[in-house]
């Protein structure tokens, strides 16, 4: 995935889609997301949906904590970023705290750490469907007007693009679920190819608007510092959350990777759907750093967990 991102980015800068490319990768774009949801609508099994929702205990304050927390400090690192930062990369604080967690790296750093697995894959994929609905509607009351704000037009490309696609796929799953799950290799290179797509688009639109221009040495290291400082208060805030609910150790550990993450699978195909390619470049710079960074500290931070479980149970 750090690779895809990396790569999306690189082109955009170099060879940056515009004019009619751009209509035309942006149908691209559009199109791969509806495939992509539909999919996840297949292979998301509706017993697991409604095996999360039974455990309010965890789903509860994990829904609460990735709305609720995150979004909120996302708009607090926001007003930090306005100061130093132009406005549209400082809207994508906002737009990142209202994003869903991640799945398939929430899930594997759990596995890693030795969490509860069926609890993070439960509940991080409740928080995406989740997410669908209420990413947008959040961000709109939280900061949208900072990003040209989301109208009824956009809302009904996410019904059609996003929820649309996975309620078929709810439908036709009995049919077909065998099948998608002997395809999960192909599934995971569908899911980068089509997170690439939207960043190169949304990057060529920020680029075609002067990127690089207004964006110094010094406004990179802002940004990246503001984005770690971000992520360093997410993982703080969701273990600390998890404890302070007496969860027992291994669904601590669940908690601690579903809530802190955010999903650039959401992200950047919600992106493209919500914003013009003139601005969705700078708004989602923020998730990507962040998505960039917490691939890359929640390996050696699940073990660490790991060998903290061993040695309480030495």
């Amino acid at each position: 995935m750090i690779a895809v991102l990396v790569f999306a980015t690189i082109l955009a800068i170099l060879l940056p889609a515009a004019g009619e490319a751009r209509a035309a990768a942006t149908m691209v774009s559009n199109i791969g997301i509806f495939v992509l949801f539909l999919v996840n609508g297949m292979r998301i099994r509706r017993s697991e949906i409604a095996r999360g929702l039974a455990n309010w205990r965890y789903f509860g304050p994990l829904l609460l904590f990735v709305f609720g927390v995150m979004a909120l400090g996302g708009v607090g690192f926001a007003g930090l970023a306005g100061t130093m930062l132009p406005p549209l990369v400082a809207i994508g604080f906002v737009y990142l705290g209202c994003l869903p967690s991640t799945v398939q790296s929430a899930t594997s750093y759990t596995s890693l750490a030795e969490g509860n697995v069926g609890l993070s894959v439960v509940g991080a994929a409740l928080i995406n469907i989740a997410g669908v609905l209420i990413s947008a509607p959040l961000f709109a009351v939280l900061g949208g007007g900072g990003a040209g704000g989301i109208g009824s037009e956009a809302i009904l490309r996410i019904g059609l693009i996003l929820v649309l696609p996975f309620v078929i796929g709810q439908v036709v799953q009995d049919r077909v679920i065998d099948r998608v799950a002997k395809h999960r290799a192909r599934i995971a290179w569908l899911d980068r190819a089509v997170i690439g797509i939207a960043v190169y688009v949304a990057f060529s639109g920020a680029v075609e608007q002067g990127l690089g221009r207004m964006f110094a040495a010094a406004d990179w290291a802002v940004l990246v510092g503001l984005v770690l400082a971000m992520l360093a208060l997410a993982l703080a805030g969701a273990w600390g959350t998890a404890s302070l609910l007496g969860l027992p150790r291994p669904d601590r550990i669940a908690f601690l990777f579903a809530g802190s993450q955010k999903s650039v699978a959401i992200g950047a195909p919600l992106a493209a759907i919500l914003f013009p390619p003139a601005s969705a470049g700078f708004v989602i710079a923020p998730l990507l750093l962040y998505h960039l960074a917490q691939l890359v500290l929640a390996a050696p931070l699940a073990m660490r967990l790991k060998q903290g479980t061993h040695q309480a149970l030495g």
